[in-house]
């Protein structure tokens, strides 16, 4: 798990099963949601598939690992919140959100305004991946998320997208 410092519950064999308990599930619905967010900030996944192995699903030290219905339970948690959305109508891939839009979006215009970008243009490749956004939040952003923040502050006024020829070439001017 890297350098993550997983929380006592992950060594304990009752949270890898759904609790029958309302009370109790609740507390297991929100630890899991917590540690699904920290884990996946922690290591910049944005997507996480309920049909592919993910390793934050499984302890092996304990051998066991979540159902596909635990899974789906705390996967829903988060989509319900606003932290989460299927990407697929049969609700397999889930694109988690572990700093929400708008906070992207705010995120964003931090790091153009201190970087002196603002009327400047951009690719979308390289908020993703220049050597500006190195060492930052932005450093391999998931496209879907970085998009939504940018049509987010060209609502606001805050920029301007625009299309090329080829997805490495979709830009962004930002304005002051």
């Amino acid at each position: 798990m890297g350098d993550l410092k997983l929380p006592d519950f992950f060594n304990y064999p009752p949270y890898f099963t759904l609790q029958p308990v309302r009370d109790t599930r609740e507390k297991q619905v929100q630890l899991w949601k917590e540690l699904i967010l920290n884990y996946c900030k922690h290591h910049k996944i944005f997507i996480v598939s309920l049909e592919e192995e993910f390793p934050l699903f499984s302890n092996p030290a304990i051998d066991r690992k979540l159902s596909y219905e635990a899974k789906k339970v705390f996967l829903s948690a988060l989509v319900s919140e606003g932290r989460a959305e299927w990407l697929d109508k049969g609700q397999k891939n889930c694109l988690i959100l572990w700093r929400r839009i708008q906070d992207w979006a705010e995120y964003i215009l931090k790091f153009v305004r201190e970087n002196g970008l603002e009327d400047g243009v951009m690719t979308l490749e390289e908020i993703r991946s220049g050597v500006e956004s190195r060492g930052t939040e932005l450093a391999g952003i998931d496209r879907i998320v970085l998009i939504r923040a940018l049509k987010l502050l060209e609502q606001r006024g805050k920029a301007v997208m625009f299309k090329g020829t080829s997805t490495d070439d979709e830009g962004v001017k930002f304005s002051a």
